[in-house]
């Protein structure tokens, strides 16, 4: 038989069930306790009246305190006001082990700092407890995404001797004073050797970037999801970004409804998402749009978005977008936008120029709605020996670091291409959160290590 969770009540629904849950808060009124339960699966109600129990049960139910474990015995109830449609009505309990001292997150407001600090117990809490869930169902879905398409699971080093994009915001160890290494900022350089071993593959980790930031958009530690396909080109790309974030917020609005729903997410809004047909433009036309929508901002029309400072002024062609471009371009479309054809000066060494434009660099950012901002950033990669070897004296890298990399324009070169998922970023989205410290069971920040 199914051992019963406070998730799947329903299948038995008017039946007498044991399970074990903890106290989450408590009211009591009169020969009534009402405990709110959990159980990681979910929330719910158990009901403890003084004339269906023992009088030790009832004793034992008022002095429950706040997460302590116990054991009910009891009868799954529907009942339309409860939040899951479900509630149990109490036959027996035995109490485990009581808390020693008061448990410190109490059902009031606490600030933020004070949660983190004890973020090993704010995980039980419900908001956290959804954004969680949700993280994990996004990871389904983009396991099952790729597996779906033949895609091979490629796992890259974490210890690297060179870096994807130049060593500036990475974190240096010192391996045993002999040599120099360092915590990866991207598996794309080792996914392209998958790619061209195995067709199609993924790497999914964490990476790490030494980024003295604060803002709401960065960790200094946080999960990538990095493909990579040979052959494939620029268009495929990009059809292959749209195809998977349309996948995954579709999953999670079909299987989170109740973690959407505890997080009071307006679902309305991911919906477009899920439907695909995501708008692409390049580069030159973002910058016409950013000009037309910060004049009527400052004509007064209509309002700056949310984090965008009214001083906000339009770049100019050949510089990138800052955080508060991207925040205006995100609210002026309802679904993700795909940007295309950068200024190839300031992106990366490995991406293939535009045939058509020199200047410019086969390469995209996806950038979410409400702003979120830059969610994907992918490219066709250079597969011509001389124009790569070019393309990294001039970003003054090492050649002997990346000989091997070199390598593979050498013997069996094909145009291929690839991209870079953040994942606290797509969970932020999804979950409608305005930190990425939310989005990750335990933050590195620049100002915070502990837990």
């Amino acid at each position: 038989m199914t051992q019963p969770t406070l998730a799947t009540l329903g299948q038995f629904l008017d039946q007498e069930i044991t399970i074990t849950v903890w106290l989450s808060n408590k009211r009591s009124s009169g020969k009534i306790h009402f405990l709110q339960v959990r159980d990681g699966s979910g929330f719910c109600q158990a009901t403890v009246f003084k004339g269906d129990v023992t009088e030790e049960t009832f004793a034992t139910a008022k002095h429950l305190t706040q997460e302590q474990a116990f054991t009910l015995v009891g009868t799954v109830k529907a009942d339309d006001r409860a939040a899951g449609g479900f509630e149990i009505g109490v036959r027996s309990l035995e109490a485990h082990a009581p808390s020693a001292g008061e448990y410190p997150i109490t059902p009031k407001e606490h600030g933020v700092d004070f949660l983190l600090e004890r973020r090993h117990l704010w995980l039980r809490h419900k908001r956290p407890w959804a954004i969680l869930r949700i993280r994990d169902a996004v990871q389904t879905a983009l396991h099952n995404f790729f597996h779906e398409r033949g895609f091979v699971r490629f796992d890259a080093p974490f210890f690297t001797p060179s870096a994807a994009e130049g060593t500036t915001n990475l974190f240096e160890i010192d391996l045993f004073d002999e040599d120099k290494a360092y915590l990866s900022q991207s598996g794309q350089l080792y996914a392209e050797a998958g790619a061209l071993a195995m067709g199609k593959v993924y790497t999914f980790g964490p990476t790490f970037r030494a980024e003295k930031s604060k803002t709401r958009r960065h960790l200094l530690e946080f999960w990538m999801l990095e493909p990579e396909v040979a052959p494939s080109n620029h268009v495929q790309n990009m059809d292959l970004q749209e195809s998977m974030v349309s996948h995954v917020v579709g999953h999670v609005l079909a299987h989170c409804s109740t973690e959407l729903g505890l997080l009071e997410r307006d679902t309305a809004k991911l919906e477009p998402a899920a439907a695909g047909n995501f708008p692409r433009i390049t580069y030159t036309a973002a910058l016409e749009i950013l000009k037309t929508e910060i004049a009527k901002q400052r004509s007064g029309e209509k309002p700056f978005p949310p984090n965008v400072p009214d001083t906000t002024d339009v770049v100019q062609w050949g510089d990138d977008f800052g955080a508060p471009h991207e925040t205006i371009l995100g609210h002026y479309f309802d679904r993700p936008v795909i940007i295309e054809r950068y200024p190839a000066h300031f992106k990366a060494f490995y991406m293939q120029p535009d045939p058509q434009d020199p200047r410019l660099a086969l390469c995209d950012d996806m950038i979410a709605p409400d702003g979120y901002g830059e969610i994907i950033g992918g490219s066709e990669r250079i597969h011509d020996y001389e124009l790569l070897k070019q393309r990294l004296e001039e970003h003054h890298l090492p050649l002997e670091a990346f000989e091997w990399y070199l390598d593979l324009r050498r013997f069996g070169s094909v145009p291929h291409a690839g991209y870079g998922l953040g994942l606290e970023r797509l969970v932020a989205w999804i979950c409608g959160i305005d930190h990425l410290r939310e989005a990750i069971p335990f933050p590195r920040m620049l100002t915070r290590m502990y837990p």
